[in-house]
């Protein structure tokens, strides 16, 4: 009876252990301030020398030396043509106030997050598709047979396919599918981030669409049991959603992985933490889109007296309508991410795969010299 608290203890102690001798190997990141002041430091800046004319000769611009940036660890950003106005927060003008003269850098590393923010809005509608997992899918899932033999299938669980089917098809597209695009586009991620994210939403079109038609079939078999009055359990298997959730993984393989990766390779390497919130803020308004989107459409369709498309009642709602709605809202949004990614220009990237470029490249200049 004491083998129990006994092998806990020492678990626990076990782990004090570990934790104290690995303290002295962690490295500490010296606090470097809020990315947001620094943001606000360049706006504030450029709109109190909203006056002041831009010289056209780049070295004209406030920086700082390069020995300061190699003492913090940091890295020197040139300026760029893009967002020009942000370019006056560098003008000299005699004062050194940090909220009237800014970098050329911190003026980059603004301009940089900035850039991202329609990248940002157009990854919403594929986050408010994302939340209809854990809500309008699970609660058809209790309205259809979920009993194998004498063991009854928690709606819920349903979500775990998407998980598994994200898995795979992650390790299918690194394994695989990078290899074979990376010979014709010459691109070491063999597509870039935006077009990944690109599929991911056409991927959510195509879902919204099936779910629609499985919907239909699921009312028209509810009516036909006269099950739109009673509200019973639709005579037809759980497993008839099983592929919108199949599906929903496959859309996060393309399009949750690469947003986050590219929220977190575009941002500035001061601001890596804030490019990954950018990652999680769409997340959280893709959810209170959902829940406004499902509330407003709930009360417009109940006008004129008509009994409106969600109701308590799923076998007498149009959730079929509801996810047609959706299929367009994503066609639209689809083209809106096209529209701005056309204009979009990626900042300069260090990563590993960069390195296999260059050797990839370093072999052809062999292979031809000789």
């Amino acid at each position: 009876m004491w083998a129990g608290p006994w092998a806990m203890g020492f678990l626990l102690l076990a782990l004090l252990v570990i934790f104290v001798a690995g303290t002295p190997f962690y490295r500490h990141r010296v606090p470097a301030g809020s990315p947001f002041t620094r943001m606000a430091k360049v706006i504030v800046a450029a709109l109190r020398k909203w006056r002041v004319p831009i010289p056209n000769d780049p070295k004209e611009f406030y920086e700082l030396d390069l020995e300061e940036y190699n003492k913090k660890g940091k890295f020197r950003i040139d300026s760029t043509p893009t967002l020009r106005f942000l370019n006056k927060a560098c003008i000299k003008t005699g004062s050194t106030n940090p909220w009237i003269l800014c970098s050329v850098t911190q003026v980059e590393e603004t301009k940089q997050m900035l850039r991202m923010l329609p990248i940002l809005a157009a990854t919403f509608i594929p986050s408010t598709m994302i939340a209809q997992i854990s809500t309008l899918f699970v609660k058809q899932g209790t309205t259809l047979e979920r009993d194998i033999g004498s063991f009854r299938i928690p709606p819920a669980s349903l979500a775990g396919f998407v998980t598994i089917s994200m898995l795979v098809s992650v390790f299918l597209y690194d394994r695989y599918f990078v290899n074979i695009l990376r010979k014709w586009t010459k691109n070491p991620r063999g597509i870039t981030l935006l077009q990944r994210m690109g599929i991911g939403i056409i991927l959510h079109i195509v879902i919204m669409m099936i779910a629609s038609l499985t919907e239909m079939r699921r009312l028209s078999v509810a009516k036909k049991h006269g099950l739109d009055k009673t509200g019973g359990q639709v005579p037809l298997t759980i497993f008839t959603l099983l592929p919108q959730f199949m599906l929903m993984g496959i859309a996060d393989a393309f399009f949750e992985v690469a947003k986050l990766e590219f929220f977190y390779d575009q941002a500035p390497e001061s601001m890596k933490s804030l490019g990954t919130s950018y990652s999680m803020t769409s997340l959280g308004i893709g959810n209170f889109l959902s829940s406004f989107l499902l509330s407003t459409v709930s009360h417009i369709t109940k006008k004129h007296g008509d009994k409106g498309w969600i109701r308590n009642n799923l076998n007498d709602s149009h959730l079929d309508y509801y996810y047609a709605f959706f299929t367009i809202l994503n066609f639209l949004n689809f083209i809106f991410f096209m529209v701005i990614t056309r204009f979009y220009v990626y900042k300069a990237e260090v990563s590993d795969s960069m390195e296999i470029l260059k050797e990839d490249l370093g072999g052809s200049k062999v292979r031809s010299s000789n």
